[in-house]
């Protein structure tokens, strides 16, 4: 009887163990996803699966002070109000479906430390940071391939007139519209529908890819992720992404800081070396010269700075609770107001007091990450960091907040363990269980 007790015991112990494949068929299966043109939508039910397993296992934990961040999901939800027609109201609700199904994916990497180990996870994001790096060769050799996507056969024509809807359903290897206000040549872009979304992720999982590195150590697969991010500086310098460069030079200069302050003078040196590597790779492909062509060329950067003044007048005719959803500009040619950085289109959308509630929930990912005491902890905590930098002016939804939640989740269920190997087997500060 004893035995088939504890029989029993392990078989319950063993379905409550969360699994690994809503997580993997997110990232690992996303160049099938965005051929079929479920790119930007399949988050949403894979993460209703995650919560279904959650509530099935029931005692889910959530680390301490996320409570921050749904007090920006409440704001976001009452910012409906101000939302004037059917087509902004599809807008919307994919959009709070985002941030919902972003949520989910944290408490599920949170809770799901038997199986989605530190080491697999970073493996996962490695091979969705292969997708960009391939995504970005490809469209450096085949800069205007497109296809229509099988989701544009079966949905109706007069849905598809929706602009969220309607960049579902064709593919482009490039971000080129010469009847935009980017009047430019193709830059990479795929798998993502913008160049600034190639250069958001590459930016975001670059740290991660080092962060795996950091757990292979030694090995041919660890080569071979050496030759990969050599081999990446190529389409990422071609992109021409301005805000990219900010961004990995913002964690360059991060991690030299906290390298040599803890003293590890060889990861000081490796990092001026891949930088070294980084600008060599400039030089050959005469970036320098192709950017200021660029600016030359494009009035972006006159451009958005009329788009934001736009954006803070219009937001203080209805401060609150914003507009629900970008609108047009009243300027024609501009992108529609509430876009090009994330920032705005939070302030705008869903009001003044959701954008302070958003970005000290962005703060407080980066505090509570700060404290590590490993190079594969900083890495993560560098890419909270990352995110912070980018989200002014870059739409970081859905790719960068899925991306950057996960890591962080990485950083507190760990220190949440380590609390609780600390302490008696009591409720203790470092989390919270929730109860479906």
């Amino acid at each position: 009887m004893a035995t088939m007790a504890l029989r029993v015991q392990s078989r319950h112990m063993l379905r409550a163990e969360l699994p690994r494949w809503p997580f993997s068929a997110m990232f690992a299966l996303y160049p099938l996803w965005w051929t079929l043109g479920f790119g930007g939508t399949i988050w949403i039910p894979l993460a209703a699966c995650m919560l279904v397993l959650m509530t099935r296992r029931g005692g889910i934990l959530v680390p301490r002070g996320i409570g921050i961040w749904f007090v920006f999901l409440a704001l976001m939800c009452i910012s409906v109000t101000g939302i004037d027609s059917p087509d902004r109201l599809i807008g919307f609700t994919y959009r709070a479906l985002q941030y919902i199904s972003i949520t989910i994916v944290f408490i599920y990497v949170y809770n799901a430390r038997e199986r989605l180990t530190l080491r697999y996870v970073l493996g996962i994001m490695t091979l969705f940071w292969v997708f960009a790096v391939v995504g970005g060769f490809a469209s450096v050799f085949f800069p205007l391939f497109s296809f229509q996507t099988p989701l544009g056969y079966v949905l109706p024509k007069g849905l598809q007139a929706n602009e969220v809807v309607g960049e579902m359903v064709v593919r482009r290897l490039t971000q080129h519209n010469p009847d935009s206000w980017f009047a430019l040549d193709p830059r990479p872009s795929a798998p993502f529908l913008y160049t600034n979304q190639w250069g958001n992720v590459y930016s975001l999982t670059l740290p991660m890819v080092l962060a795996y590195l950091q757990q292979l150590r030694r090995g041919p697969r660890f080569w071979l992720v050496v030759l990969a991010v050599l081999l990446s500086f190529v389409p990422a310098l071609l992109t021409l992404n301005r805000g990219m460069f900010i961004g990995l030079g913002v964690a360059a200069c991060y991690l030299l800081v906290r390298f040599a302050a803890s003293g590890h003078l060889r990861s000081v040196m490796l990092i001026l070396g891949v930088g070294a590597t980084a600008l060599l790779a400039g030089a050959l492909l005469n970036v320098d010269s192709k950017l200021d062509e660029r600016v030359e060329t494009s009035s972006s950067t006159d451009d958005r700075a009329q788009l934001y003044r736009e954006t803070i007048d219009r937001t203080l005719e209805s401060p609150f609770f914003g507009y629900g959803a970008p609108r047009p500009s009243i300027t024609e040619g501009l992108p529609s107001v509430g876009t090009q950085g994330h920032v705005w289109t939070v302030m705008f959308s869903y009001g003044i007091p959701a954008l302070v509630i958003f970005l000290l929930a962005l703060v407080w990912l980066v505090l509570a990450t700060r404290r590590v005491h490993d190079t594969t902890g900083l890495l993560l905590h560098t890419v909270q960091v990352v995110l912070l930098v980018e989200v002014f002016y870059y739409g970081v939804l859905p790719n960068g907040l899925i991306l950057t939640f996960p890591a962080a989740a990485l950083i507190l269920r760990e220190r949440s363990a380590q609390t609780l190997r600390s302490v008696p087997p009591v409720p203790t500060r470092a989390h919270s269980r929730v109860k479906f």
